[in-house]
Formats: C-alpha cells, structure tokens, sequence
C-alpha cells in the first residue's frame, strides 16, 4: 500500500486495534497475522483503511508486538504503530493512539484487524453520516444476537451501546447489533474516552460508551446498517475457515463477472489482490498466491500454483507449473509441466515445456528451452543470472552454471554443462567423451548378483 494523498475535505485518522492475543485460535501466531485470502487479516483492515485516504493511520498492537509491527510496516510503511501493554479493553487500545493525535485535527475512525469484510462503500456511508451527527456507529441486523452489543435506538438516534454480559432482559431481545467500528471528530472521541469508567462485567473501558457519554454532552450519535455478512469478526481457526470460504466464493463470483472464465471455480485459491483480465482461462485446482497478474486471453492449467508474477496476454502456464516472485511472462510464451520459474523474465512466444528450473535469468524472444534444463543461480551463498537471448535453442538436460550468457540463435547440446558464454549462431558441446566397454555390462552385473548372494548365504 502506498503512503495515499489525502483529498478529503475533513482529514481522516484511521486507528486500526491489532492488540488482542486470540485466545480462542489456539496458535503461537498473533491473531493479526492469521491469513485469509492468502495475506494476513491486518492486511485487510489496512486496505479497507487506505480507501479512506487517510491522513494518518495508527495500528495498536499488543500480543506478538513486534511481528504485527513488522507485518504493518510492510503493508503500509507509513503507517504508525503504537502498543497497548495492557489489553483493559476497545476504549483504552484507542487512547494509546491520542499521544500520537495531539496535533490532528479532523475525523477519526475505528477499525479492527480481525474484522476483514468491511467494504469501501460501508465506510463512505459512515462518513456520509457524519455530515449529520457526531458520533456515527456501525450496525447490522443479528440472526442470532447472543454474544454481540446492543444498539438502543430512539428513531435515528442512538441512545447507547449495551455489552451483551451487561444487558438486562429486554436490551437482549433486541436484535439490532454493534459491529464495533465507529467514526467521529478524533478531538471529541478521544475527550469523552478520557471520561469511560471500567463498571461493568468485564472491568474494561469499552469504546462503546461513546454514544451514552456524547448524549449527556448534548451530542449526537447515530447508527447506520451493513449486511450482518461484512461484520464477520475472527476469532477462532472455525471462523476463520468459515471467513476464507467466503472469500473465495466473493472472489469467483467477482472474476465470472468480469469475463474470467474457470472450468471448476470451486477449486480454484484466489488471494486478496488476484488480478485476472478479461478472458482469461483458469483450469481447476489453480491456487494463486499474492501479487499475481494475468492479462487477457492467458490460460493458466490444472494444477498450478503462482505468486508474485506477471503472466502476460496469450500466454500458457502449466498445467502443474510454478511461478514464484519475480516471474515475468511474456506475450503468448508457454510454460509447461513441472516447470518452475522464479525472479525470471521469459520473452514473447519463449517455450519451456517440461520439467525444468529457470531462476535468476532472462529468456529472450523465440527461445526453446528443452526437457530438463536448470539454471544453476546459486553458488551456496549468492545467486547468478543467466542471460539467454533471441531464436535460442537449449537442448535437454543443459545446465547452465550461471553468471552466464548465450548470444542470439545460438545452441547447446543436450547433456551439456554450460560455464562460459556462447556467442551468438554458436553450437555448445559440454560433455565428456562416450567410451564403451564390449561385454562389461554383462560381466559387472554378474559379479554384482554373486555379491549379493554371498550376503544372503
């Protein structure tokens, strides 16, 4: 995510709770980094929060501090991390972030890591309503209530926010829920937080107090819906399981949509930022990791798995291959079965059919690449490229012992081990000389049968 230009008329300060240790997933992983769509779940609270062009964004972390911050600053390099120490509940994880607030001025909104469904458009219907009242809280309608916070509405407005453990009879027949998320001028949020006391079930300062807390100040606060489905909160491995089904189903339908087409979208893995153009070919049992882009009119085959690459129009991908970061495909280049490629660009209608490994190199235009062929990138501490160019043919089994090159139309022989550059129309020969032994085979093998049977004896 890139440090966004702020173009709202109000500045914007999104603080996002990323403290919580998850009990309920039973991991050593912080619940921050469980991953759903194949990046982790803070991944999707800070993409729902870059939609706002925020002028500021504040992570609170606690549990696993440091991984969650690394993961953040990856995500989204400008963005503050600030730690919750003690998790006393959602009112005091928003106040860590007011040291780093005292000079802004301007809407502040709370979002939560584990909470990965919410939509843009929910977000702008937030801000929308707080043109209208001060306070703006997001709701939905529960099938089954339980475990959720209440919201006690008087018409449009809203009364208070009642934890379910607090609830008395007739708040819990209510059936209209809080999702958690909340949006106000950051000034008046973070005053009345300072006045949130810990009486209740639980001992903690709740950020739901607000509401209450803003009506005795003569204050508004208000509720606006979202279907129940974009409230999903993660809390278990159950749920989260639950979440990445409906992830994948929301992604299939949007690629369909799109004139993706997918012989068995079922099985086909998509993750946060797939994207796929316009008729395109996805076979089945395709898993596609992040960072991955596949032009128009590509055809990826059964069984493939690609992540951080660029597969570019016309081009065909497996099946069984593997992409891994930094493969550039070319127009109409084919890349077939066991083939692996990595941190690789293969030229326009390059082929590399079987069962090869292709890292660190360029591959230029028209190249064969035969069965079996490596690029040997790696000399156990640094890696080495190799440089092919146009019309070149390398013959099965070649290895390329890079840093290397072989110039335009040029050849190697199968079996070869190339470790010098080859000049452009030059024929490659790397192989020791066939010597064969009349009668040898036979002889060897007899020797060997009686070794074996005087081990038996």
């Amino acid at each position: 995510m890139n440090n966004p230009e702020t173009g709202n008329a109000t500045p914007i300060a999104v603080v996002v709770l990323a403290a919580g240790q998850g009990t309920r997933m039973n991991s050593d992983l912080p619940k921050p980094l469980h991953k759903l769509g194949g990046v982790p779940l803070i991944a999707h609270a800070l993409a729902a929060a870059g939609s706002l062009t925020p002028a500021r964004i504040i992570v609170v972390t606690g549990h696993g501090a440091d991984a969650v911050e690394k993961t953040a600053a990856d995500l989204a390099p400008w963005a503050e991390c600030v730690r919750q120490h003690e998790q006393l509940g959602t009112g005091h994880a928003v106040l860590q972030a007011a040291p780093l607030l005292t000079d802004f001025s301007g809407d502040l909104i709370v979002l939560y890591a584990d909470t990965p469904f919410i939509t843009p458009e929910t977000l702008a219907a937030m801000q929308a309503a707080r043109a209208r009242h001060d306070i703006v809280v997001l709701g939905f309608e529960a099938a089954d209530p339980g475990r959720y916070g209440r919201l006690i509405l008087d018409g449009e407005r809203l009364l208070r926010i009642v934890e379910a453990k607090d609830a008395s009879a007739a708040e819990r027949a209510v059936t209209l829920c809080n999702s958690g998320l909340m949006a106000g001028d950051a000034a008046t949020m973070l005053r009345l937080l300072g006045a949130v006391g810990n009486h209740n079930a639980a001992g903690e300062y709740y950020l739901t107090d607000l509401p209450a807390l803003a009506m005795r100040e003569g204050l508004t606060a208000t509720a606006i819906l979202c279907p129940e489905e974009e409230t999903l909160g993660i809390n278990s491995r159950a749920e989260l399981a639950q979440a990445e089904i409906a992830f994948q189903t929301a992604r299939r339908a949007d690629m369909q949509a799109s004139g993706v087409a997918m012989q068995a979208p079922e099985t086909v893995i998509f993750a946060q930022d797939t994207w796929v153009g316009r008729d395109a070919e996805i076979e089945a049992h395709v898993v596609f990791g992040p960072g991955v882009t596949v032009e128009s009119g590509a055809r990826i085959r059964a069984f493939s798995h690609l992540e951080g690459c660029h597969v570019s129009a016309g081009a065909v991908i497996g099946p069984y291959a593997r992409l891994r970061p930094g493969a550039e495909i070319g127009n109409d280049a084919r890349i077939g079965n066991f083939v692996e490629v990595k941190e690789a660009q293969i030229g326009e209608g390059a082929k590399v059919n079987h069962l090869s490994y292709i890292g660190d190199a360029e591959i230029g235009d028209g190249s064969n690449i035969g069965a079996g062929t490596i690029t040997c990138n790696y000399d156990g501490v640094m890696k080495h490229r190799t440089v092919i160019g146009r019309d070149v043919f390398v013959g099965s089994n070649t290895m390329l012992v890079a840093p290397v090159s072989l110039g335009d139309q040029s050849m190697t022989a199968s079996g070869s081990v190339i470790t010098e550059d080859v000049a452009p129309g030059t024929l490659a020969l790397a192989r020791a000389k066939q010597v064969n032994k009349p009668g040898l085979a036979i002889r060897l093998m007899e020797r060997l049968r009686a070794i074996k049977a005087g081990k038996k004896g």
